[in-house]
């Protein structure tokens, strides 16, 4: 509606011009610079709320929203009264807890003498005019989370939805006829989209059929995931990434090995999640729209997060508070392979480019502040782990494959070669190369525990690596798929390790004995790839998994996945089948290559990133018995 009310401004200033009325042209400009209603933008309603609450203007506040009230919120049905209600009651209490923070107690007891008619027969302000009394009011139990990030952040998302949703419903108000052409162009948008999949269906199906005329086993022309759903990939596609590789020998480590460190460190699940953030998540990075991407991170500690298009190394950061809104650009003439946030100054990124070096890069000052050269034999950055602790980080570097290409075709089922390297933060130098039994070999994604004294790799022989972070050394490791291993993971008790392999598998491993599943449990091979992005004239691209294609929940009771259209929430069970679908996140017309999750409070934040380049967020509101 917004966007709607703002291009029709511009094409009525242009008639204005074009007719010579100079005189209603400055009218209406001022007009518009005074309007209450900000074009129906959510965002500028927003900041001018904020900006009567940062000046403490309790008198504009009150009247702003008094006019909200009588020219939107009146005209909704009266079922909706008690949300309007409560947003009112939580604007009120987000301008009263803003001048205790800053230290404005003089307008803190003006708001409750004003306010008294109208408040104190409120229930939910029974409490609340003792609060200019209490010496300490934010470590009073009563009142301490509404002097927390989260929940101004979670407030002012709640009200920021709640007039998207009223500005997308505007049949509250007489739409007046000027307006309408914004739905003939949806509705015209739309009549070409769903013209253009019937001609590539047309051309599928043309193509098929001359094929099968011609005595051809194999169709080459396949139609876009978001056309058709594919199950598999073609032959050729199949007999490209498919790799079989001889098992290799396992050792298993004596059953004491954990008893001297993880004990202290493992959580329980029946203790509350450790949440270390001070705020729900506002930024998030994303790359470029055209080139497909291959990872989306989020830092929810600073309210960070990346995404990248590795082909053209470019990513972007974005801030959203709540509005979405570019943060910084970093450009690269090579490709970009993997990204991490440094632990400590969590506002540090690490890079890892497909030209064997790895640059920290700071998103505050949006400067380089380092590259390191790790290896020119393995130029490959496939992988990067930040400790906890913050004194290191883990590299995967790996040769280049036999095609001398980085990433955009299948990997062969020759094993590559690669190496696990420690280095030191502070000093920005090796420390150490981890020892790769029984050869170097590429190894794919790493994840630390909570506190940094295991370290997991997935390598591309299908082998899991379980290393001591005190010693330095291996723990135990055991063959764990048919294929390569793409992605692994600690469970919230870190008890158990998860992870997807080429052959499909979504398995659950017990840490304690080698080697030992826990529950097992087959994907659909849209959700761990290789993924596939088909197009007209038989434009075909294959993506292998790169990143992240599997995340928990703050309370590892529920997973999210990739799918050829969204994200794919599912339940982890004690029984069969392992997991059990709750929640599709649909929004993508493109294969999803990769996933994050945040949960904070009562809301949690999902992104998921596709082949196109786009990233979406969706928040989940939970439900309270």
């Amino acid at each position: 509606m917004g966007s709607a009310v703002e291009r029709t401004d511009e094409h009525v200033r242009e008639y204005l011009v074009y007719r010579g009325f100079t005189n209603t042209l400055k009218h209406l400009d001022t007009e518009i610079k005074t309007d209450k209603e900000k074009g129906f933008r959510v965002d500028k309603i927003i900041d001018q709320l904020q900006q009567f609450i940062q000046s403490f203007d309790l008198f504009g506040l009150k009247d702003y929203w008094l006019y909200l009230d009588r020219r939107l919120f009146s005209r909704l049905e009266d079922v909706y009264r008690s949300t309007v209600n409560k947003l009112r009651t939580s604007l009120y209490r987000y301008y009263v807890i803003n001048t205790i923070q800053k230290g404005n107690l003089e307008k803190t007891h003006e708001f409750f003498q004003k306010q008294a008619l109208e408040l104190q027969g409120q229930v939910e302000w029974r409490d609340w005019f003792i609060l200019p009394f209490i010496p300490a009011p934010e470590q009073n139990p009563a009142f301490s989370p509404y002097f927390s990030r989260q929940w101004a952040d979670t407030f002012l998302v709640s009200l920021h939805n709640f007039l998207s949703v009223l500005f997308q419903c505007m049949h509250i108000l007489e739409k007046p006829v000027l307006l309408s052409f914004d739905a003939e162009v949806q509705k015209m948008t739309s009549l070409l989209e769903d013209n253009e999949q019937l001609r590539q269906l047309l051309f599928a199906l043309q193509t098929e059929s001359r094929d099968q005329r011609d005595g051809d086993e194999m169709v080459h022309h396949k139609l876009p995931a978001y056309v058709q759903n594919m199950d598999r990939l073609g032959d050729t596609e199949l007999e490209m990434v498919s790799s079989q590789r001889a098992a290799s020998t396992v050792a298993t480590p004596s059953r004491n090995f954990f008893s001297t460190f993880l004990p202290q460190g493992r959580r329980t699940p029946g203790k509350p999640p450790q949440v270390t953030t001070g705020s729900s998540p506002s930024q998030v990075a994303v790359g470029r729209k055209d080139p497909p991407t291959s990872q989306v991170r989020a830092n929810w500690k600073s309210n960070t997060g990346i995404e990248k298009s590795p082909f053209d190394g470019v990513i972007k950061v974005w801030s959203f508070n709540p509005i979405l809104q570019t943060k910084a650009t970093i450009m690269s003439k090579s490709p970009l392979l993997s990204l991490e946030w440094a632990t400590k100054p969590d506002r540090l990124l690490l890079l890892g480019s497909g030209v064997g070096t790895v640059r920290l890069y700071d998103t505050d000052t949006k400067k380089n502040l380092y590259e390191m050269n790790i290896d020119e034999t393995h130029p490959r950055i496939l992988s990067l782990a930040c400790s906890p602790s913050g004194s290191s980080f883990v590299c995967s570097a790996a040769a280049l494959s036999r095609s001398g290409n980085v990433e955009l075709v299948p990997r062969l089922p020759l094993t590559v070669s690669g190496q696990l390297l420690l280095w030191d933060t502070k000093t920005v130098k090796q420390q150490l190369q981890f020892s790769l039994e029984p050869e170097p070999v590429a190894i794919n994604c790493t994840a630390f525990n909570h506190n940094g004294n295991l370290l997991v790799t997935g390598a591309a022989d299908g082998v899991i690596r379980l290393f001591d972070m005190q010693r330095y050394e291996s723990a135990m490791s055991w063959r764990a798929h048919d294929g390569e291993v793409y992605s692994v993971e600690f469970s919230y008790d870190e008890n158990t390790v998860f992870s997807i392999g080429e052959d499909g598998k979504f398995i659950q491993w017990n840490i304690h004995r080698c080697g030992v599943k826990q529950s097992e449990q087959l994907l659909p091979q849209d959700a761990t790839g290789p993924f596939v992005l088909s197009g007209y004239s038989g434009y075909k691209q294959v993506q292998v998994p790169r990143g992240r294609l599997f995340t928990f929940d703050s309370e590892g009771q529920h997973v999210l996945t990739c799918s050829s259209s969204g994200g794919v929430i599912y339940r982890l069970t004690n029984g069969e089948p392992a997991l059990e679908s709750v929640l599709s996140l649909g929004g993508h017309k493109a294969p999803v290559v990769t996933v994050d999750w945040c949960s904070a409070v009562d809301c949690g934040t999902c992104l998921t990133a596709s082949m196109d380049g786009k990233i979406k967020l969706s928040t989940l509101l939970a439900q309270k018995s």
